[in-house]
Order: structure tokens, then sequence, then C-alpha cells
């Protein structure tokens, strides 16, 4: 978190819907961790200080990258799938091809592995009330790697490491200042409804 600056908590049920987006006023970050026994060092793939946030009822925020923030040349398109928004539309989604297979590669995506499937998102044509989000990466809080394997990327909000929001197909990004209250937060056992 910011030196000396003390952030009021938020109630993810308190957010509109249709979502907000909002302008982030502090920094966001997502790090790539390697495997410890490929000797490579943490990349930082992500880092931006002018991301979008979009604030949906019950659930944690999911936050957009501008593309110029994002370290592009480690991702390539995934055939996995897409999925739709009503709000924001038809979402296509990326590998993360991690830097030190890439360099093992001489930088040749296509016959690099990647070591994250499908796990950022992008809306190539987004409708009009996400215009804005409009060839922004969002990165789920959580790969889903085997960190000693693959390795992992960690998500950072302000300094402070996030957690994935419960579940495994929202993107929210979970930390100390949002909260779902006594209800709590979309996304696990029981929250499909809401």
């Amino acid at each position: 978190m910011s030196k000396g600056l003390a952030r009021t908590v938020e109630n993810v049920w308190q957010y509109p819907r249709p979502p907000a987006l909002e302008r982030v006023p502090y920094n966001l970050k997502v790090i790539w961790q390697p495997p410890p026994q490929s000797g490579a060092s943490p990349v930082t793939v992500a880092d931006s200080n002018h991301a979008w946030a979009v604030k949906e009822t019950s659930h944690p925020p999911t936050y957009y990258f501008p593309p110029g923030d994002v370290r592009t040349e480690f991702l390539r398109e995934s055939r996995a799938r897409h999925t739709m928004c009503e709000w924001k539309g038809v979402a296509h989604y990326w590998d993360l091809i991690a830097p030190e297979h890439l360099a093992a590669k001489g930088g040749d995506k296509a016959s690099a592995e990647p070591a994250v499937k499908a796990r950022i998102w992008s809306y190539p044509s987004p409708t009009p009330l996400a215009r804005d989000l409009q060839d922004h990466f969002c990165f789920y809080p959580s790969p889903q790697t085997d960190p000693a394997r693959v390795g992992t990327w960690e998500c950072f909000a302000d300094g402070e490491k996030v957690q994935a929001q419960e579940g495994n197909f929202y993107g929210g990004w979970v930390n100390s200042w949002i909260s779902g209250g006594q209800k709590g937060m979309k996304g696990g056992p029981g929250t499909w409804g809401w």
C-alpha cells in the first residue's frame, strides 16, 4: 500500500449493476515467478499506474491493463475459448509464454509451450458500455499452475499481494480493502444465482 495511505474498505455489495468502470489511482502489477530450478529471475509482465477497474455488485474488482503497460511479447492468443459478458461483449483469451521458455526458443512464440493457458483476457470489440477497455488485458489473480514445476505469477494492487476471487470462473482481485461483508463475494459454491 502507498506510504501513509489508509484505504476505506469497499463492500462489493455497494458496487453497481451494470458495473462501473473507474480509473485506478494506484499501481497494479503482475510478476512472473519462474520455477526455482530454472535459475531465471522474476519478470514483471504487467505494470500500470493508469489501469481500469470494473466494479460490479457482489464481485471484487477486475483490473484492465492498457496494452502499453503489458509485456505482450510474452502473450499469444489462445485457441482455448471465448466467453460472452452481457456488459462488456466477447472476451478473447491469451496464453502466457514464460519469459525463460521464450528465451530458450530464441523468441519464437509459435514454437514455445505456454506456461499459463487462457488466464488472461481482453475485449477487442467491446460494447459501448465498455469501450474504454478495448484491447486492455485482464489477468486472473491465480494462473492455476504448479509453481515448482512451471512457475506462477503474483498480482499486486498498490504493493499488496492479492488473492483470487473464490471459484474458477471470475477473475476478481481480493485484498485488504475489498470486503463481501457477512454475505461474502460471488464465485464460491452456492453463489451462482446472486
